[in-house]
């Protein structure tokens, strides 16, 4: 079957049904292992949740091996929902929620619902051996509704396992409960973490540590939303911690990606030290579209980027520089897209891209940075401002078939959409900016079931 021209080369997709959230992140046997939350079954993520698999020796090439980790336990009987990975002892555990609705009139937020932590092994190929209940919704906080979910695991240097969960509180706050376990399997509660009126939920959080400085990640859900700040339905970012996780208290947040389609991030270790983020390239609940749902697919990953801090809290990101081996000499800018490409630039003054109906507009002296749609191809997606500082404005922008991820001043400003433009050659234009070109060559994909 003719492969369809939205299917993308650059940004991991399913090979039929639904994807979201990116789970259990590790490298691990000599490969990175990407999970993802799948609904193989319904291209609108109506039927139940597993895990989806990918592995890949260098985030260049990918196979996918289906869906090893299923629910339908006790404790998980409708889906398999988000969370993280571990290596220990020669296999990777997977921990992740359980997630049941009862049948029945209830609002599912408090009453009607289990959401577990469990963990399963994994040895590379399938997962292994029984589901392993840790806490159950009677095990945490009272304070607490229904909504726990997303365990994200690590053990630090001092030996001790660590846990963070999101979760919404009786008073509807957003919070991440922060646990310790002397092995991976008891945990005990250490701290609630959360700063009062700041969203109703946090989801898929993450802690991590970069440079010295301990970092809180969550996507908070219930953020009002401004012109030039959370602007999503739902927001993705992070705090800096004044602390360890344990003592340390949250400072300003700061969103990851200020386009239209990124939620649920999460970061791991490269076997070299670098800290890498893979994050779902949507946005539930969003007012805008994805056509290819009609078409038997839906939703992808971002490009896998490194994370760094710049010195003042503050992270970059940058696609990883795996990626950099897809791209080609650069030039000068063609009339034409005709695939993939990466467009490398400066906007001194106010300037103007285009790549097909996607449009980027640059007020270096405003310190502004706009992306919005000159056609139907954003398929209901407005505009996105994003600040940036003042003066000239550098960029790296990645074109894939149906998306775009744009990097600007070192990495600092991010904004990633998905577009859907008509079958052929992108139209480019470009004004008061100077800009080079390269192909990039797709990542190869190795798929165990049809692609289509």
């Amino acid at each position: 079957m003719t492969r369809h021209f939205w299917r993308q080369d650059l940004h991991p997709e399913p090979p039929r049904g639904w994807l979201n959230d990116p789970n259990g992140l590790a490298w691990f046997g000599g490969s990175y292992h990407v999970f993802f939350q799948y609904c193989p079954g319904a291209a609108d993520g109506s039927g139940p949740k597993c895990w989806g698999h990918w592995e890949s020796p260098d985030l260049v090439h990918w196979t996918f091996t289906g869906a090893p980790l299923q629910p339908g336990g006790p404790h998980d009987k409708g889906d398999a929902y988000s969370g993280s990975a571990i290596e220990e002892k020669g296999l990777l555990w997977l921990y992740y929620t359980g997630n049941y609705k009862a049948p029945g009139p209830y609002d599912y937020i408090h009453a009607g619902r289990e959401h577990n932590t469990l963990r399963v092994a994994f040895d590379g190929r399938a997962c292994v051996g029984e589901k392993q209940l840790l806490l159950s919704n009677a095990d945490y906080p009272a304070d607490c509704t229904l909504h726990v979910r997303d365990p994200k695991v690590w053990r630090g240097a001092d030996g001790v396992w660590r846990m963070v969960l999101g979760a919404r509180s009786l008073r509807d706050t957003g919070r991440v409960l922060l646990y310790h376990s002397p092995d991976g399997a008891r945990w005990t509660l250490n701290r609630v973490l959360e700063k009062p009126g700041f969203g109703y939920m946090w989801e898929c959080p993450d802690c991590f540590e970069l440079d010295g400085r301990w970092y809180l990640s969550a996507s908070p859900q219930g953020l009002p939303h401004g012109e030039t700040r959370f602007q999503n339905v739902y927001q993705s970012g992070y705090f800096a911690l004044d602390g360890a996780p344990e003592t340390g208290e949250l400072q300003d947040f700061f969103e990851w990606d200020m386009g239209f389609d990124f939620y649920a991030p999460q970061t791991f270790l490269a076997p070299d030290g670098r800290r890498l983020l893979l994050a779902w390239m949507a946005m539930p609940d969003a007012e805008y579209q994805n056509p290819t749902a009609a078409l038997g697919w839906q939703h992808c990953l971002t490009l896998p980027r490194e994370v760094w801090a710049d010195g003042a809290g503050r992270l970059c990101q940058r696609p990883a520089r795996e990626l950099d081996a897809l791209c080609g000499d650069f030039g000068a800018l063609p009339a034409a897209l005709n695939g993939p490409a990466r467009l490398q630039g400066r906007a001194g003054q106010d300037g103007e891209l285009c790549v097909g109906g996607l449009r980027l507009r640059f007020a270096p002296d405003a310190g502004m940075f706009v992306m919005d749609f000159t056609d139907g191809s954003g398929a209901g997606r407005g505009v996105r401002r994003a600040p940036v500082d003042k003066g000239p404005l550098d960029f790296d922008l990645w074109v894939d078939r149906s998306g775009a991820e744009i990097y600007l001043n070192g990495g600092r400003t991010v904004l990633s959409t998905r577009f859907y433009p008509p079958e052929g050659p992108l139209p480019l234009t470009a004004r008061g900016l100077r800009a080079q070109y390269a192909p990039l060559r797709p990542m190869e994909v190795t798929e165990r079931a049809p692609l289509f």
